[in-house]
C-alpha cells in the first residue's frame, strides 16, 4: 500500500473516531481507539514507537517517540488541543515521507487534520 492510500484510510478513520468520541478526551484515548480502527481495516499499526535521530554524525536511538506509525510508512502525531502551534507541525518534517498531525480537540475533524509531506508527490 502506498503512502497516499494509507493517508486516505488514516483521514477516514480519524473522522470516524472524532465523530464517535467528539473533542475533549485525552490524547491517549484517541490513540488507542484510532489504533484499533486502523488495525480493524487491516493495516499494520504500532503505538509509541521510538524514532531515531541523527545529530552531527551521531545516531541517537531515541530522539522522538511517534504516537502511531502505520505500515512503517506514515507517522501520526495526535493532539487534543484547542489550537495547534507551529512547533507541532515541525515535529513531523524530518521523520517519514508522509505524516499527519491529527488534532482531536478541533470542533470538526476536517479542521484538525494537517497533512505533512516530505519528498512525496501529492
Amino acid at each position: 500500500m502506498e503512502e497516499n492510500d494509507i493517508g486516505k484510510e488514516v483521514v477516514d478513520a480519524a473522522v470516524k473516531v472524532h465523530q464517535a468520541l467528539e473533542p475533549g478526551l485525552l490524547e491517549t484515548v484517541y490513540e488507542v481507539i484510532l489504533t484499533r480502527e486502523l488495525s480493524d481495516r487491516g493495516l499494520s499499526v504500532k503505538r509509541q514507537v521510538e524514532v531515531p535521530i541523527k545529530y552531527n554524525e551521531i545516531h541517537l536511538d531515541e530522539g522522538f517517540r511517534a504516537d502511531i506509525i502505520v505500515e512503517e510508512k506514515v507517522i501520526l502525531e495526535l493532539k487534543s488541543l484547542e489550537q495547534l502551534n507551529k512547533i507541532h507541525h515541525k515535529q513531523l518534517l524530518t521523520y517519514l515521507k508522509l505524516g499527519f498531525l491529527l488534532n482531536f480537540g478541533a470542533s470538526l475533524m476536517k479542521d484538525g487534520i494537517s497533512r505533512i509531506v516530505n519528498g512525496l508527490e501529492d
